[in-house]
């Protein structure tokens, strides 16, 4: 599927309804609480975490022998395991549910299974049930009760599959130990059924085997049947209720009604002593307002230690996500996915009633808030969290709702802006064609004049592949001194940025949250800077190779991060670059990257990750 930014651009009325329409189409009332809650947190605990080795993929793929890896049993003491300490840490980041590893691929349950196989209780240090203290604490608190559960159990004497090299048996060859394992797992599922009755399952490992081998339909059929309700994941061979993409914010929205992005804090699921590359509570907030935006749910992975106390850097991401949370609950919580199209450069969600848009402000504005094409006027703005009612004016010869705020009330992460109508938001079905000789004149009138006006007009016209602005203005000629400084402040700063003007149409909405243009030879991005970033600039999508990264104008170097990039996957990482505040152009900054080949997208959606 190709995107090109023209198809982002046919603007139609109701955009909004456009989109909850059609997911309403496929609605599910049992999803209602999983859709509302948007957050979830993720806890892979299981012996890895006292080596810090990958969680079951260490001995899989050869990286230190089985016998070396359950050696990890003697050490896994859960000494200072707390589960309604984890529960409070939870609730407190604003999560809806959490989601536990039963049992990973290694199949070291944590629970007492009666049918086989190795436990905490028996096999472990700890000597003891550690799922059930935590599902009770959950359940006490309100908190929905999600299970992980391996499919594949490469411990399982009957198990086909052992590690990559090493398989026990085929199935055709010996079909009764498949029978065997078969009768195992589903026993255990059974008894997770039985004694927790848990409100979703998060199921792994699929792919090892087809729906007739892993008993899906069956599986499924005898889990609803013991709770009609419960929820199952993509990763039962078609047979669940939500997709799963993982480690990469989806750039292409998943096709499933429901998703759910999982996502680690640092490099690892599980503990892992010298991983600290963690993201920072900005980073966490901004991708989990991305996937909100996009109608889906964030798992945040926390991996405790052997002896269950949670590492204090996930702490303080989970303690700042809640402050931001708690503040932000609105905009947040129960609503569905944003407008779509160029109305905003940035984040939205809308009201289940379709009556608020709730915009996300990633950054410290140079002048105005820009909401483009409303079809009326806003009855109020204001600021979430604060209730502070915003000033703003809505201008229909350029079809922009400028929104006025100070820099004392934005918030330090990202600040919500909430825009209120009497009736659903409607956008206008064309869009209004700039004259940039009446925006000029308009700019003067203005209390706080400036050439701002005229560059953001610029460069949203730039954006969509349209530079038919430099006729326009080569024709003005301005009619009063305060227009002549706007003029030639606007050329100055054109002038200053012109290799970023010259080429074609820029990303397509959603792999930056800002204008963008590309060199002819699509082989530099141009990234637009309105105001002062909270944080690095965030970037998706991008295949490409990053050679060099500067400020056009005083060519300043700048450094670069790209976080959660799997090298056996095709699906990029995250690109952030950190623009230092005293290298901004006090108008609008302009950062080129350079590729190594013309720009390469990824346009596919994220699929589970099926190798380790």
């Amino acid at each position: 599927m190709k995107f090109y930014v023209k198809h982002f651009l046919l603007a139609t009325a109701l955009l909004w309804v456009t989109n909850t329409s059609a997911q309403l189409k496929s609605r599910n009332p049992k999803m209602d609480w999983f859709e509302n809650a948007r957050l979830g947190v993720f806890i892979h605990w299981g012996i890895y975490s006292v080596n810090g080795i990958p969680e079951s993929w260490s001995f899989f793929n050869n990286y230190i022998s089985y016998e070396d890896y359950m050696k990890q049993l003697n050490g896994f003491n859960a000494s200072n395991y707390d589960p309604d300490l984890w529960v409070r840490l939870i609730k407190e980041s604003g999560a809806g549910y959490a989601v536990i590893t039963s049992k990973h691929h290694d199949g070291v349950a944590l629970w007492d299974s009666k049918m086989g196989g190795i436990n905490t209780v028996k096999d472990s240090k700890a000597g003891k049930d550690l799922l059930t203290p935590f599902v009770k604490a959950l359940k006490k608190s309100g908190l929905k009760t999600g299970i992980y559960y391996s499919l594949p159990d490469w411990s399982y004497p009957d198990y086909d599959v052992m590690t990559r090299e090493i398989k026990r048996y085929a199935l055709k060859s010996e079909p009764e130990r498949w029978l065997k394992f078969q009768n195992y797992f589903t026993g255990q599922l059974k008894e997770l059924s039985d004694q927790y009755n848990p409100d979703l399952y998060w199921f792994d490992g699929d792919w090892e085997h087809n729906a007739q081998e892993w008993r899906s339909a069956e599986v499924q059929m005898m889990l609803q049947k013991r709770n009609p309700g419960v929820i199952i994941n993509s990763r039962l061979n078609g047979y669940g209720d939500y997709a799963t993409p993982e480690q990469g914010v989806p750039v292409v929205r998943p096709s499933a009604p429901y998703w759910e992005l999982c996502l680690t804090m640092n490099d690892s699921w599980g503990y892992v002593v010298h991983d600290k590359n963690y993201k920072t509570s900005n980073q966490v907030i901004r991708t989990f307002i991305d996937c909100v935006a996009n109608g889906g749910n964030l798992l945040l992975d926390i991996g405790p230690k052997p002896d269950g106390t949670i590492p204090a850097e996930q702490v303080k991401i989970l303690k700042d996500l809640g402050t931001w949370n708690k503040k932000h609950s609105e905009a947040i919580f129960g609503t569905r996915a944003g407008i779509c199209g160029s109305n905003f450069q940035g984040k939205t969600t809308i009201s289940i009633d379709g009556k608020t848009i709730y915009a996300f402000v990633e950054n410290v504005p140079k002048k105005y808030i820009a909401i483009r094409n409303l079809a009326q006027q806003p009855k109020r703005v204001r600021v979430i969290g604060t209730n502070l009612a915003l000033k703003y004016k809505m201008d229909s010869s350029s079809g922009v709702t400028n929104i006025s705020i100070d820099e004392n009330q934005l918030d330090p992460m990202v600040t919500v802006i909430a825009l209120e109508f009497e009736k659903p938001a409607e956008f206008l079905k064309e869009l209004p064609k700039m004259n940039y000789e009446n925006l000029l004149k308009l700019s003067a009138k203005n209390e706080n004049a400036s050439p701002v006006d005229l560059i953001h007009a610029l460069v949203n016209d730039s954006w969509k592949g349209d530079y038919s602005f430099k006729t326009q203005l080569a024709q003005i000629k301005p009619s009063s001194p305060l227009e002549s400084q706007l003029y030639s402040d606007a050329n100055s700063w054109l002038k200053k940025h012109a290799e970023a003007l010259v080429g074609s149409a820029g990303l397509p909405q959603g792999y930056y949250d800002g204008f963008s243009t590309l060199s002819p030879d699509k082989q530099t991005l141009y990234l637009f800077v309105d105001g002062k970033p909270n944080g690095p600039l965030q970037i998706k999508g991008i295949k490409n190779k990053i050679n060099r990264i500067r400020i056009v104008g005083n060519g300043t170097l700048l450094s670069h991060q790209i976080l959660n990039k799997q090298y056996w996957s095709e699906v990029p990482g995250m690109l952030y670059i950190a623009v230092p505040e005293d290298q901004l152009d006090s108008r609008m900054t302009v950062i080129a990257v350079l590729l190594d080949k013309p720009l390469n997208l990824h346009q596919e959606e994220i699929k589970p990750i099926e190798s380790n």
